[in-house]
């Protein structure tokens, strides 16, 4: 670099620094200035010699994340000092006891627990990505501003990766889908999720986004003035009644829509809501409820509401801590347009979640509905013995869960997941509740330990002493909470089963003039296709492994050596190479090639997303299964790409003249006459596609059917379902996967 580039460089990183101190949410004091300055200068100099992919200095990262703390998530100086030393320990001599002594301790813990994990050793079965999510989600444990500094992180990532490889991008964007934007949602962190999943959207389908895109382009004018239409009327009104607020139009976000269409099965055009408008009035503390009823009323006198649409998250906030009034009224031209009604301070809570719950609480003694979930996850995190993957499943639940809220029997109000069950509300209460619980009566009616609760029931427990969860239980609950304790109930009762069949095992082996020793061991959890040797122990507790299986067992293991003579004798002939030569005459076209070097490899395709030749996949390494082919929108993708990129080897067709593949076809629309029969004139005049089974239905003038073609490869799949849409009645047409 010449010294007037470098010149500028460092003109442009003081620039940097005086920013963050300008934009910051918090007021900081000549401490906290002088504590940000030390931080920045350790920060400059453990970096001095680093650039990033795209070539400017390291040093811009961290701080373009302390900005993201300071500005966006709205913490002080500690985390700000954290967030620009976040990446010294990992990169340079310096460590967490340096800084310790530079600092304080609080900075010092920040730091280590924001330093990635120590790079264990990539077994197959352990998910590196995995581990680091479980080592990150055990120090909320000690400080929740350790996953807020990594999230700012990981925003500043996802908002610089244009100059990484394809399937680096496409890994980092599923962790952030699958973890980093739940986690953002639950904090409260709305603006930043948003963000996240869009980035995330734009790095793993990035032809649905450059579409999305391109089309908000097309019609935003035409959607822009429409939404005027309506916030000059209702300001109008707003007005008179002397009510002081700010109006914007908020946009629905691409991540959105796109899951939108792909849930509903609906295009761009018909995906309605996609503008929302905000109305963030002025108000004390005592008059906030009453001034959000008045907007209601306001917006009401205009435009009709839906009555199922309506969101009061005022009278009951959620438990991230968000509290709006959402209204969904029906504007003109016969659109729904959602509404929604916060005051400044609601607004704040919105943007910022946790830093602002504790800017308003003002020492209040009342537990912030975080602290509760934190407390929650502790408990979670502590009696977790399930794999770091099981375990960040696990965690997910509870992450993006929609919510309900129900009283107990003296009418006190609790927040619970959609979809939860009335164990799940035992379990809620007190985990030694849930273990006990012997009934359930909802709304004064005894009701099964599964039924799913509703907002506003009433629930009740009936306990009794002598109770214990059966294995039953984990399909009756949908909390990680609930799971993970009765999973542990559960292997307390497995390992008391499993030393006394250990016992018993290994006095019925000796009979047959076998030692268990771990060799033994494993063939026997081989042998009878289990998983591990505690399953095989439990198995043998409860008298389930019978005598004469143990018999068949010695007989096989007394013949393995002849076994293995006549594997290698049967091997010896053919050598790899001649191998795949056989392979080119058995099969003289092969579709898929795999990984740079475009090899041709043995594979199957997954049944979850059925690939067709023409269809973006990619390679999965199975530990028992070879490779299984994935499309890049299979539902498992995401999860895939997150827990075991490792795994993930890249693959395309190369040519699909010369096999046939299926595809099921959903298609609704009007029952006219013949459109049975033009239906299926249509498919089987398209060029190479044969029908293999149909299914087709009506019922009070809907259509519905189900047809599986056979075709060659996605080109032809797609010609044939835009020219079943032409045929007169038909709405929608759209591949299903089973």
């Amino acid at each position: 670099m010449t010294a007037i580039e470098l010149e500028a460089e460092n003109k442009a990183i003081a620039q940097e620094y005086k920013e963050l101190l300008r934009i910051s949410y918090q007021t900081l004091s000549v401490y906290d200035k002088k504590i940000i300055r030390k931080a920045f200068d350790v920060a400059v100099d453990a970096h001095k010699d680093q650039r990033r992919k795209s070539g400017e200095a390291y040093i811009f990262h961290p701080i373009a994340v302390a900005k993201i703390v300071a500005r966006d998530i709205g913490l002080g100086a500690t985390s700000i000092a954290a967030a620009l030393m976040h990446d010294v320990v990992e990169d340079t001599d310096i460590t967490v006891q340096d800084i310790e002594k530079m600092f304080n301790p609080k900075i010092a813990q920040l730091v280590e627990g924001l330093t990635k994990i120590a790079k264990v050793k990539t077994d197959q079965e352990i998910s590196m990505q995995a581990e680091n999510f479980r080592k990150m989600l055990l120090t909320l444990n000690d400080d929740v501003r350790v996953i807020l500094i990594k999230i700012a992180d990981r925003l500043h990532n996802m908002q610089t990766m244009g100059s990484m490889a394809d399937y680096k991008q496409a890994k980092i964007a599923s962790e952030t889908l699958y973890i980093y934007a739940p986690l953002a949602h639950r904090l409260g962190l709305y603006n930043i999720k948003t963000q996240l999943e869009d980035l995330g959207l734009k790095y793993t389908e990035p032809l649905i986004y450059n579409d999305i895109v391109s089309k908000i382009k097309e019609t935003k004018e035409e959607q822009d003035a429409y939404i005027k239409t309506i916030s000059d009327i209702i300001s109008a009104s707003l007005k008179e009644e002397g009510i002081e607020f700010t109006m914007k139009g908020r946009p629905k976000s691409i991540y959105s829509i796109r899951r939108k269409m792909k849930v509903q099965s609906v295009t761009f055009d018909e995906v309605y809501d996609k503008f929302a408008l905000r109305i963030i009035y002025k108000s004390n503390p005592h008059d906030e409820k009453f001034i959000a009823w008045k907007i209601y009323s306001v917006v009401t006198d205009h435009y009709r509401p839906s009555p199922s649409r309506l969101r009061d998250w005022i009278s009951s906030p959620k438990s991230t801590g968000y509290e709006a009034l959402h209204i969904t009224v029906m504007g003109p031209k016969g659109r729904w347009v959602e509404i929604q009604v916060r005051s400044e301070r609601m607004d704040e809570i919105a943007e910022k979640g946790y830093a602002a719950h504790y800017k308003y609480k003002n020492g209040a003694t009342e537990e912030h509905g975080l602290e509760i979930w934190l407390n929650q996850l502790k408990e979670a995190l502590e009696n977790s013995e399930s794999n770091a993957v099981d375990f960040v499943e696990d965690f997910k639940l509870n992450l993006y869960a929609k919510e309900i809220y129900v009283f107990t029997p003296k009418g006190e109000i609790k927040s619970l997941p959609k979809g939860a069950t009335s164990l799940d509300f035992a379990f809620s209460i007190h985990s030694e509740i849930g273990v006990k619980t012997r009934g359930t009566k909802v709304n004064g009616k005894l009701v099964p330990l599964n039924h799913v609760l509703n907002s506003g029931d009433q629930v009740e427990i009936i306990t009794s002493p002598n109770q214990k969860p059966t294995s039953q239980w984990l399909d009756y609950v949908t909390t990680s909470r609930a799971k993970n304790k009765i999973k542990n109930v559960l292997n307390e009762n497995t390992k008391k089963i499993a030393e006394d069949g250990k016992e018993l095992l290994e006095r019925k082996l000796r009979h047959l003039k076998i030692t268990l020793n771990e060799q033994t061991l494993n063939e026997l959890v081989n042998f009878f296709k289990l998983q591990t040797s505690l399953d095989l122990f439990y198995r043998a507790g409860i008298g389930t492994i019978e005598n004469q299986q143990l018999k068949d067992f010695a007989a096989q293991k007394s013949n393995t050596l002849v076994n293995f003579f006549k594997k290698t004798i049967k091997r010896t002939p053919t050598s790899s190479s001649e191998q795949v030569q056989k392979n080119e005459l058995n099969k003289k076209f092969d579709l898929l090639v795999f990984g740079v070097e475009q090899n041709k490899l043995d594979y199957k395709l997954s049944n979850c997303c059925n690939p067709i030749p023409g269809d973006d996949v990619f390679g999965f390494v199975t530990i028992n299964e070879g490779i299984k082919v994935h499309k890049k929108d299979c539902p498992n993708a995401i999860s895939m790409q997150s827990n075991y990129a490792y795994r993930i080897i890249q693959a395309k067709w190369i040519d699909s003249s010369q096999e046939e593949f299926k595809a099921i076809l959903k298609i609704t629309g009007m029952d006219t006459l013949g459109l049975t029969n033009e239906l299926t004139k249509v498919i089987s005049n398209q060029m190479s596609v044969n029908i293999q089974s149909i299914s087709l239905s009506s019922e009070a003038g809907i259509f519905n059917g189900q047809v599986t073609v056979v075709v060659q490869n996605n080109t032809i799949l797609k010609k044939l379902i835009d020219n079943i849409k032409k045929v007169d009645g038909i709405d929608k047409v759209s591949r299903v996967y089973k």
